[in-house]
């Protein structure tokens, strides 16, 4: 059998051990061992666990299990309700404040936890009932946590550009700086939309009142005082604090990406224990067992993934796709879009995990050819990854908010969140136009990127 043959085989069993409901991480590692098995010299299958070690063997990856334990501190705890009420109390004026004050709450949580999910529990269990209460619609509501929650894997730290950086042996420090720009410039395209859609919400409500006499709560505004919004910075302070201190030990020079991470999670359990009392062994009892429930899972995908990487590059299955590609002398950017919307089909199936370590043997040999920054590029593809956390049929981020809310019909989520798929496409076409959109802050910290 031909390497076409080989590939084509390998990508359907691929795609029937995952439709057959096969945890992503058993299909993965289940179909690399048989072609082991098949194509493979007989003591290849001696080596699996070798094989696995090696690849995993890197100080970057040491750093994910960290930020983990940071996010659960953060999430397990009254945090995300805090960080909330706050930014509420000082965002209020503004029309669609609320919807606001909540892109800005997953903006920072985001950057505090790395996790996408646990951004979306940790404001929505606030957020949305928040919104609702005051007369915000439920697709809106559930579509603004949604969408912000996807931030977790754009602002650093993310577990998302870690794996992007091992696989495509680029400076983390780097990538986590380029997602930056971006990232702000979702926030801004997220809160500009709440404003917007806010305020169409508010017309129609008030059309209604003068028809019909019937008031809705989302034509009350609430008031803050300057006193009771001086109270509430406290509650946000230690958290800024948090944030900023390990951005100065990781682009300072002062640490690792390993040893910040270890930092942000000591830091982040000192921090609740002094806040919120969570201190005692029943108090962290949940903090340790989420930590170790999604590392283990997380780790288990990453290695099945790495060793179905390598079963593609020995069969030269990876290396004959990127040939081709390359073959096809497609110009830049039309490679880079066929690249993309590959992408996108991916994410209706898996997880951003999968996607970067399954696909980067093939699209970034082609990449580097056409010569396209790589680390612009990992930005612009965890954009598009984030679309499909908040779209059908996978849509992780649908499934977390159904949980938190499970009153909103699934059909009002899913319409809430897709003008934030549109407004992730915008972005998308943004850096494409502006790259300097991601590539200026890292290259003014660190300077030029000489390679790609």
């Amino acid at each position: 059998m031909g390497v076409l043959g080989i590939g084509l085989s390998y990508g359907a069993a691929t795609l029937v051990a995952m439709f057959a409901g096969m945890p992503i991480a058993f299909a993965l590692g289940a179909v690399a061992l048989v072609f082991m098995a098949i194509f493979m010299p007989a003591a290849s299958l001696d080596t699996v666990t070798q094989n696995v070690y090696e690849e995993m063997a890197s100080i970057t990856l040491l750093s994910i299990p960290l930020f983990i334990l940071k996010g659960a501190a953060i999430g397990k705890s009254r945090a995300g309700q805090d960080l909330y009420s706050a930014l509420h109390a000082w965002l209020h004026r503004i029309p669609g404040g609320l919807g606001v004050a909540n892109v800005f709450a997953c903006a920072l949580f985001a950057a505090m936890a790395g996790s996408s999910p646990a951004t979306c529990s940790a404001i929505g269990s606030a957020g949305i009932p928040e919104m609702r209460k005051r007369g915000y619609s439920g697709g809106f509501a559930a579509g603004i946590i949604a969408a912000g929650g996807t931030l977790g894997i754009l602002l650093p730290p993310s577990i998302t550009m870690i794996l992007f950086a091992v696989a495509a042996e680029k400076s983390l420090g780097r990538l986590f700086l380029a997602g930056i720009g971006p990232g702000l410039l979702l926030v801004t395209l997220f809160g500009l939309y709440a404003v917007f859609r806010f305020r169409k919400e508010f017309a129609m409500a008030q059309a209604a009142y003068e028809k019909s006499g019937t008031e809705s709560p989302i034509l009350h505004r609430d008031d803050f005082t300057m006193a009771e919004r001086f109270t509430m910075l406290p509650r946000v302070l230690p958290f800024v604090l948090l944030l900023t201190g390990v951005m100065i030990a990781l682009y300072g020079g002062y640490a690792t990406p390993s040893e910040t991470a270890g930092l942000g999670g000591l830091l982040a359990l000192a921090l609740i224990a002094l806040i919120y009392s969570v201190w005692r062994p029943s108090d962290l009892a949940p903090i340790l067992q989420s930590t170790v429930r999604e590392s283990t899972m997380l780790m288990l995908i990453i290695g099945m993934s790495l060793l179905y990487s390598y079963v593609m590059s020995y069969l030269h299955i990876s290396q004959s796709a990127a040939e081709s590609i390359v073959a096809m002398h497609l110009p830049r950017w039309e490679l880079l879009a066929a690249i993309l919307v590959m992408v996108v089909v991916l994410g209706f199936f898996l997880p951003p995990v999968s996607i970067i370590l399954m696909t980067a043997p093939i699209i970034l040999p082609p990449l580097r050819a056409a010569d396209f920054d790589i680390i612009w590029f990992g930005v612009v593809m965890t954009i598009v990854m984030e679309m499909g956390l908040i779209h059908p049929p996978v849509g992780l981020n649908i499934f977390v908010i159904r949980n938190v809310a499970p009153d909103i019909p699934l059909s009002e989520v899913i319409w809430g969140t897709l003008p934030f798929v549109l407004l992730m496409m915008l972005a998308v076409l943004l850096l494409c136009f502006f790259p300097e959109i991601s590539t200026w802050l890292p290259n003014l910290v660190m300077g030029p990127d000489g390679g790609r």
